[in-house]
């Protein structure tokens, strides 16, 4: 049915919002099915019905516009973290797993975790990997291109990652099959508990396992990033429980997001061919060009903060200890922010995209995941001419993230 508010009529039926005691109410669940297949036309219906609207089913709040984002994630101390970035509050319910000592926390706390991520990843430090990732991105893309038929994520997205990432960090080969369904185990946490929640969670026990078993001081290569957070420790800036945990976080946060960007890169490439072929006849519009992904088909869609105290957004009061769910892909294609938002353009300035956040907990890991992408671009734009998709991709939903389960693709080489 229509779906109505204040000031009239919109949209039909995306999702149902009304005014309600002047606030705007909306009936929508982000976290349903038909959402995540498709959000954009919930994300305009919801960036329309207010800069802040009352998600009815939930009892949430919800902000998508790109200024209302933009400004709580830059305002920490009235919108925190370390209540959880997902829809539970951590101080009324316990979390499946200690809580990101860097995702999940606020100044004091997140202010030294985070000092010792950023030394580890210095642009000198970037530099340094930059050759390693490059050699491996040539040699994936090499065997690909023989293949001529292959699946854009398990051969590509998931490969990738899976042997540069846990490279960098240390962690040895045996088991890394494990780093992705912890990654959906994480992501999916951040939402209620349904069924992707359940799926996700189903073989938790070993996962859990193996991946804590890569965290110590022990299982860690000596040259590192891994073993680089543990210099922390002797260094007095970390115990060694929390240096276990950091590492935890690396391994969280370094492969899904970067999986599923890769994955939506190469789906903007086939998708939008001519695209490509401005990229390949310029390849300095590399970087540009994943920035444009990311604003377009952003892999990180929402997180959320908790009010630390009363306050006021665009008129419409909000209580202390309320939960916010940030729309970053909405903002990202809101119209008040961008021209011609709907489209894909790899020459767009997409500085100020909300994908890896902003302010203090902006993803401290976005130079590896921009290096990662810009090798595999790179490597691409020297060997293929044209993507074609062979068959339908699917999608894999995700309660955070978006990105495609299979993408069929076939390529046409220079």
């Amino acid at each position: 049915m229509p779906a109505k508010r204040g000031s009239g009529q919109q949209g039909a039926g995306v999702v149902g919002v009304q005014a309600v005691l002047s606030r705007p109410v909306s009936t929508a669940d982000p976290f349903s099915h038909g959402f995540l297949s498709d959000p954009y036309p919930h994300h305009e219906a919801l960036r329309e019905a207010g800069p802040v609207v009352w998600l009815e089913r939930y009892g949430i709040w919800a902000m998508a516009r790109h200024e209302q984002v933009r400004d709580a994630l830059t305002d920490w101390q009235t919108y925190c973290s370390s209540a959880g970035v997902g829809l539970s509050d951590f101080r009324k319910e316990p979390p499946w797993r200690p809580p990101s000592i860097i995702l999940e926390a606020d100044p004091p706390l997140h202010t030294r975790t985070r000092a010792v991520l950023t030394r580890i990843l210095l642009p000198a430090a970037i530099k340094v990997l930059r050759e390693r990732f490059e050699r491996e991105a040539e040699a994936l893309i090499g065997r690909l291109v023989e293949q001529r038929e292959f699946d854009g994520v398990a051969d590509l997205a998931e490969a990738y990652p899976l042997k540069v990432f846990p490279d960098a960090v240390g962690i040895s080969e045996e088991g890394r099959e494990n780093l992705l369904p912890y990654g959906s185990m994480v992501f999916n946490s951040f939402g209620p508990r349904n069924d992707l929640f359940q799926q996700a969670m189903a073989c938790a026990g070993p996962v859990r396992e193996w991946i804590m078993s890569k965290c110590s001081r022990a299982a860690l290569a000596p040259d590192g990033l891994g073993m680089q957070i543990f210099h922390a420790v002797d260094a007095g800036e970390l115990s060694e429980d929390e240096a276990g945990m950091l590492v935890r976080s690396f391994l969280s946060a370094g492969i899904d997001t970067t999986v599923y960007g890769l994955g939506n890169a190469l789906y903007c490439m086939t998708r939008y061919p001519e695209q490509w072929q401005a990229l390949r006849k310029n390849p300095s519009l590399i970087r540009n060009a994943f920035e444009e992904v990311l604003r377009f088909e952003a892999p990180l869609q929402t997180f959320f903060r908790t009010t630390t105290r009363p306050v006021e957004v665009g008129g419409v009061p909000l209580g202390d200890g309320e939960k916010v769910l940030l729309f970053f892909a909405s903002a990202n294609r809101d119209p008040r922010r961008w021209e011609r938002p709907d489209t894909f353009d790899v020459s767009r300035r997409a500085a100020g995209h909300m994908t890896f956040g902003t302010g203090i907990h902006g993803c401290v890991g976005q130079a590896v995941a921009r290096l990662e992408t810009e090798a595999i671009l790179g490597a691409l734009a020297k060997r293929v001419e044209s993507f074609e998709l062979v068959a339908e991709p699917t999608r894999r939903l995700n309660n955070t993230l978006r990105g495609f389960d299979t993408l069929p693709l076939r390529i046409k080489t220079v």
